[in-house]
């Protein structure tokens, strides 16, 4: 009935989810949605990367081992930022990024 996904279904979804984390990212001024809008850019690369090589190179396993590290990447960039945002809550009792700036003395 809706027929095989095309690699113009996949990339409309990574443009979709890029652009979701490029709004979030200007517009929340919450570390954690930050933090969140951070991980829909790079679930959307990931996307990316997969639809490209299944559709472009499909005996070739680039996209899913760059996949991999992005995963990775994720994983190490939220375990920092919210080891970041614990600190932030501990010396300015709340996580509001406009209200915090590191540079005052």
């Amino acid at each position: 009935m809706w027929g095989e996904p095309t690699l113009t279904h996949f990339l409309v979804l990574g443009a979709v989810l890029f652009a979701l984390g490029i709004f979030g990212l200007l517009t929340r001024r919450n570390a954690v949605g930050i933090l969140m809008s951070i991980e829909l850019l790079f679930n959307a690369a990931a996307i990316n990367f997969v639809a490209f090589t299944k559709f472009v190179s499909p005996e070739g396993l680039a996209g899913q081992v760059f996949t991999i590290f992005i995963i990775t990447i994720a994983a190490a960039e939220a375990a920092v930022g919210l080891a970041i945002v614990m600190l932030m809550y501990r010396n300015f009792k709340g996580i509001e990024v406009d209200k915090i700036n590191f540079m005052k003395w």
